[in-house]
């Protein structure tokens, strides 16, 4: 089964609509959405409502940070994206916003896993920005290959059995080949907001038989989504950062 693997989508609607019809290209079976749906963006209603539509034909999705503070006033988060959540709250319906609270932090599925953060203490939304953080969160599970996003940059780990660490950035469109007799640990990057240096959005593609692995970047419309930020008086940063990938 191909896999399509989103993270922080962040209401990013030209970007997620640019990545599921890349997706849906390649042939993707099953959609997986890695957490924040919200924050950040100008478009939470449409983001929330669609991944809602794919979970209920057969995706499956975890909760992020930003999709907890849309509950939960405590999170600690920049002013700008503080700024952002409380905009979002008054936008989403009831439905939307329980959506959003009852998503669980994990899921397991044969023999993978999915995450926003990692995998050691999910609820403290730690970044994975080494070997050491991707050892930490590969202990702590079974799974083979665990997805995760939050860092809003692509990258890969894996751990053999006397637990060494490798790692590095994938290329983008050049399948990986995930070997047996090791746990891997892939980040997906960030549809709606990446910062790796490159605004096109990012998701990755996982051929479950096979174990191919693939990175994927999907231009798009990036000056309609900074317009629509501006538009509806969020912080200007958060869309000045869309042309500039960071």
């Amino acid at each position: 089964m191909l896999l399509a693997v989103f993270a922080d989508i962040h209401a990013n609607r030209q970007a997620f609509e640019a990545c599921l019809e890349a997706a849906r290209a390649k042939g993707a079976q099953r959609m997986i959405c890695l957490g924040d749906i919200v924050g950040y963006g100008a478009d939470p209603e449409w983001a929330v409502e669609t991944v809602m539509g794919l979970v209920a034909s057969g995706a499956i999705a975890v909760r992020g940070n930003h999709d907890n503070a849309i509950a939960l006033s405590g999170e600690t988060m920049n002013a700008q994206a503080q700024a952002a959540i409380e905009w979002t709250r008054g936008r989403l319906s009831a439905a939307q916003r329980r959506f959003l609270a009852e998503l669980p932090l994990t899921r397991d599925d044969e023999d993978r896993l999915y995450v926003h953060s990692e995998a050691s203490s999910p609820a403290r939304w730690r970044y994975v920005q080494s070997t050491s953080d991707a050892a930490r969160s590969l202990i702590a599970t079974r799974a083979l290959v665990t997805f995760c996003g939050h860092i809003h940059k692509p990258a890969l780990y894996s751990m053999s059995v006397t637990a060494k660490m490798t790692s590095f950035v994938p290329t983008t469109g050049v399948a990986v080949q995930l070997l047996k007799g090791r746990q891997w640990l892939a980040v997906a990057g960030s549809v709606g907001q990446p910062r790796d240096g490159d605004p096109a959005a990012s998701f990755l593609t996982y051929e479950t038989i096979t174990r191919q692995l693939t990175y994927c970047r999907v231009p798009y419309d990036v000056e309609a989504a900074a317009q629509r930020i501006r538009d509806n008086g969020l912080p200007l940063w958060l869309a000045e950062r869309l042309a500039a990938g960071r």
